[in-house]
């Protein structure tokens, strides 16, 4: 069984963190939600607050042995706050040393290049985005899905589903399509 690592705090894109977590529970994966506090974290579902996830432990508590790959759902206000957060940022540089698949859409991929892991590498991101990535040495294009070694990245929402799809390609699990 594939165990999987979500991260992500209140303000995650409500449909980037359930669309692929219900994709891989439903394809046998074990799915981990970790978040800055422990209790629950609020979703942004388009244009207002969503629903709430438990969360499984914080990130203080996560040791990235225990995982397969890390999932970092986007929303513009969830990634803009992980980035500031040192042990986050330290979780994603410990998978990519790993060299562990880190799947990141939307806003995400702010995450990747604040943890000084794009330069030289391929990848795509929401629109608004994309001038931090190039920035931090990114190529970004524009495509629904963009694979690079160990990164995964997506543009948005409507890219769940191949987002999903290269994600377990990644970790060769069977899609449950």
């Amino acid at each position: 069984m594939q165990r999987i690592l979500i991260i992500a705090t209140d303000g995650y894109e409500q449909s980037e963190l359930t669309g692929p977590r219900d994709l891989l529970k439903k394809a046998g994966a074990q799915v981990t939600i970790a978040s800055l506090k422990a209790g629950e974290i609020r979703g942004w579902d388009q244009k207002d607050w969503g629903d709430s996830v438990p969360v499984d432990l914080t990130i203080g508590e996560v040791s990235v042995e225990d995982y397969d790959a890390l999932l970092l759902p986007g929303g513009q206000i969830n990634p803009d706050v992980l980035r500031m957060e040192r042990k986050v940022i330290d979780v994603v540089r410990a998978f990519d040393a790993a060299q562990k698949p880190i799947a990141a859409i939307c806003h995400a991929p702010w995450l990747l290049a604040e943890a000084d892991l794009i330069e030289g590498r391929t990848v795509t991101g929401w629109p608004s985005i994309r001038t931090d990535l190039i920035n931090a040495g990114a190529a970004v294009i524009d495509e629904e899905v963009v694979v690079d070694g160990n990164f995964i990245t997506s543009r948005k929402p409507d890219d769940i589903p191949a987002f999903t799809n290269a994600l377990m390609a990644a970790l060769n699990m069977e899609s449950a399509d």
